[in-house]
Order: structure tokens, then C-alpha cells, then sequence
């Protein structure tokens, strides 16, 4: 995965209709890098700050999602968050099942959290691409 360390943050849509999250960054060098997610089934961010500054993302297995969000979970189940599932392990099974991946962004500076996707695009743009 290509480093987005000390990237900052300058804006993100999350597009439920369509499944996907895009985070606009920009580096030291005042390179624009977009962070796609695909077909997104949930997230949870953090601490929205101005000038929030990445540290990274990185993938986890889903039993670290299960392990770490489990008070959530429990929380939003009858709310079918983050899908309708009997069991945390019907959920596990669904994840694996799918091919749902656990990112989990950390930051050196504010904006924080995970999202549970099928796979992530990071992108550097071309002034031609603006």
C-alpha cells in the first residue's frame, strides 16, 4: 500500500448510495492523493480536525474488527448496523465470506478511525488530472 504518512487531510465524501469513501490529502509537497474505498460497508471517524495530518492505514484481519468494535456492535445490532447478523460469528463468517477488509487510519494529528471495504485505491494526482 502506498504511504500516506504526514499526508493532510482537506476533505472526504462518504457516498452511501454507491458504496464508497474518497479522502482528499495533500502531501509536504503539495501533491493532491485521493484514498478510495469500495464497496464500503461501514466506517466510524474521529476527531475532525483542520489540519489533521495522517500517520497510516493499515489493513487488519476481521477478527481484530470483531475484537476491537465488539461494544459497537452489540450497541448498533438492533439497529442492523453493520448489517442484519444473529451472531458475531454469522458477522465474521459474512466478512470473511465477502472479502470485507478491516482499515483502520491512524493519525498524528486528528482525523482517525477504520472502514470495513472491499478494497482501497490510493492515488496520486496530476495537476491534469484537477
Amino acid at each position: 500500500m502506498k504511504s500516506v504518512h504526514d499526508n493532510v487531510v482537506i476533505s472526504y465524501e462518504v457516498n452511501l448510495r454507491d458504496r464508497y469513501i474518497e479522502i482528499n490529502t495533500e502531501t509536504d509537497k503539495d501533491i493532491e492523493v485521493k484514498i478510495k474505498f469500495y464497496d464500503v460497508m461501514a466506517h466510524l471517524f474521529e476527531d475532525h480536525l483542520y489540519g489533521s495530518i495522517l500517520f497510516d492505514i493499515e489493513r487488519y484481519e476481521i477478527d481484530s474488527f470483531l475484537k476491537g468494535n465488539k461494544e459497537i456492535l452489540e450497541k448498533r445490532k438492533p439497529y442492523c448496523w453493520p448489517t442484519y447478523y444473529e451472531s458475531l460469528d454469522e458477522l465474521r463468517e459474512l466478512l470473511i465470506k465477502d472479502e470485507y477488509k478491516y482499515y483502520v487510519i491512524g493519525s498524528s494529528y486528528g482525523f482517525n478511525g477504520w472502514v470495513l471495504a472491499k478494497k482501497i485505491e490510493i492515488k496520486k494526482m496530476n495537476p491534469s488530472d484537477l
